[in-house]
């Protein structure tokens, strides 16, 4: 029996004449800081003291504070007694309404405590590692210190402020018969100033400028608009074939490969990935069985207990997106780096396929592939962008009542600092003549991964900065990317989820 086929529905046919558009990618204007960049080799070293690390963070942001609190109350007075300034924490006298600035210290008998690490080995199992640091039964307390000293607090501005050990504040108040200061008002540093669009590329253009004289750049000429920049956190490659299918969708939407004509103008437009932590699942030892004899270890390294197989698909997924997008890739918690804040770029080592794309050594140009700092901060496309992997927030989460992790977000901002609790509770190096932490330009955009959620919200400072704060949920669980519009920095989500049909 045969069968007649209408030529227009046969599958094998000869090319038409139809002609398809050919796409190119927004090109990315890419300009990285180094903030967080350590010295490397014998010029890191770890025997300093960590607490110098608060008296560069109070020397650097005091001013800034008092300058604040000075301004909002200068004319202030209770029963005819004007408020005064006093310089130390220690200069303050029972009775007499005055202001201070200093470091707040939190007394919270749940914190981590050195002695009890140590107390580890003589321990049966250690106590699992607690949600909360906040005391059920009322025995935290908050202190405010400087080099002279130390001075409770108490007060209903402190119960209604979000406070964590490390933050500047100045407080206003009286000391009463117990010695406690009772708080009237509390000022933080608030945001600081923000840099135009575009300062730092105008700058270098008249650097570069032999007569002083201002111009425009070839590059600046050829500025085009409407272009996104795509923030994900949470891959969680663990090498298994579970994550296999949505990370296979990620990488063919960005290539614009699953996506309609229409679709894949508007993925064009996408400038740069960013991926913000955790790209590397918890690490896993492969399993034994008994019957298995383990292979002798060399130097404390056994090859047959390391898994290679997250890295070498996280590799390979880089390297399927890197020729046609250019990725920005900020290590986590998980992923092979440093435990200490601030990670370091990942070793490229750990990419033997996508380190093509990377810059060579030495190079003062960063490469299509950059591996970066966490936290991290630099200019896409003339906005100055600031992220990290989550650990700052998490860290903070355990000191305060709630969830609101973009509230915490934006007290961050408002502290100028990016990681507070560090190094108190939070893993860090002892800074010895900067805090790099200290925020000394306000960014306009802020973004930080591996968070329960999206949520995104714009704030505003005191002369008129804004800032569009971005909680980047985990991918892996729920397939979740953003997209940022880098004209009008108006986030949206595009997510991804693979259907789990029952036969």
């Amino acid at each position: 029996m045969t069968m007649d086929i209408d030529a227009d529905e046969s599958l094998l046919q000869g090319s038409g004449d139809e002609e398809y558009l050919v796409l190119d990618r927004q090109p990315s204007y890419y300009n990285p800081l180094d903030t967080f960049v350590l010295d490397k080799g014998d010029q890191k070293h770890y025997q300093q003291q960590y607490g110098d690390m608060y008296f560069l963070r109070l020397a650097k942001l005091k001013p800034a504070v008092e300058a604040i609190a000075d301004e909002e109350w200068k004319d202030f007075e209770i029963a005819g007694e004007k408020v005064h300034r006093v310089d130390r924490v220690l200069d303050v006298r029972q009775g007499e309404l005055c202001w201070v600035a200093g470091t707040v210290y939190m007394d919270m008998p749940l914190k981590p405590n050195i002695l009890d690490d140590i107390s580890k080995d003589h321990w049966i199992a250690a106590p699992p590692p607690r949600e909360k640091y906040i005391s059920p039964t009322g025995q935290d307390q908050t202190m405010l210190e400087d080099e002279s000293g130390r001075l409770r607090l108490i007060g209903t501005p402190l119960q209604l402020a979000m406070l964590v050990t490390g933050c500047i504040i100045a407080v206003m108040g009286t000391e009463n018969a117990n010695g406690d200061f009772e708080v009237i008002d509390m000022k933080v540093p608030d945001l600081p100033r923000q840099p135009q669009r575009w300062e730092r590329d105008e700058a270098s253009a008249v650097i570069s400028n032999a007569t002083g004289k201002k111009r425009k750049s070839g590059s600046e000429e050829k500025r085009s608009e409407g272009g996104k920049v795509a923030i994900v956190s949470g891959l969680g490659i663990s090498g298994d074939r579970g994550d296999t299918m949505t990370l296979d969708l990620l990488m063919e939407y960005l290539l614009g490969e699953a996506c309609s004509p229409s679709e894949q103008a508007s993925v064009s437009k996408i400038s740069r990935l960013i991926i913000a932590g955790n790209s590397i699942a918890e690490g896993t030892p492969l399993a034994f069985r008994d019957d298995d004899k383990k292979a002798s270890r060399k130097y404390g390294y056994d090859s047959s207990a390391y898994n290679p197989a997250p890295t070498e698909h996280f590799d390979n997924f880089l390297a399927t997106l890197l020729p046609s997008i250019p990725v920005t890739l900020i290590p986590g918690e998980s992923d092979p780096a440093n435990v200490s804040m601030p990670q370091q770029p990942i070793h490229p080592a750990m990419f033997p396929r996508s380190r093509n794309y990377a810059a060579m050594p030495g190079s003062t140009e960063p490469g299509w592939f950059d591996s970066v700092t966490n936290p991290w901060e630099g200019d896409v496309d003339g906005w100055r962008l600031m992220g990290t992997g989550g650990q700052p927030i998490d860290d903070v989460f355990k000191y305060v009542e709630g969830d609101e992790r973009i509230e915490m977000m934006e007290n961050l901002l408002r502290w100028r600092c990016g990681a507070p609790t560090a190094p108190d509770t939070l893993w860090c190096y002892p800074f010895q003549d900067k805090d790099p932490f200290v925020i000394e330009e306000c960014p306009h955009v802020y973004f930080v991964g591996n968070q329960p959620r999206y949520d995104t919200v714009l704030i505003e400072g005191p002369v008129g900065q804004k800032v569009r704060l971005i909680c980047l949920p985990k991918f892996r669980e729920t397939g979740e990317i953003v997209l940022l519009d880098t004209d009008t920095l108006e986030p949206e989500i595009v997510k991804f989820e693979v259907f789990e049909g029952s036969l």
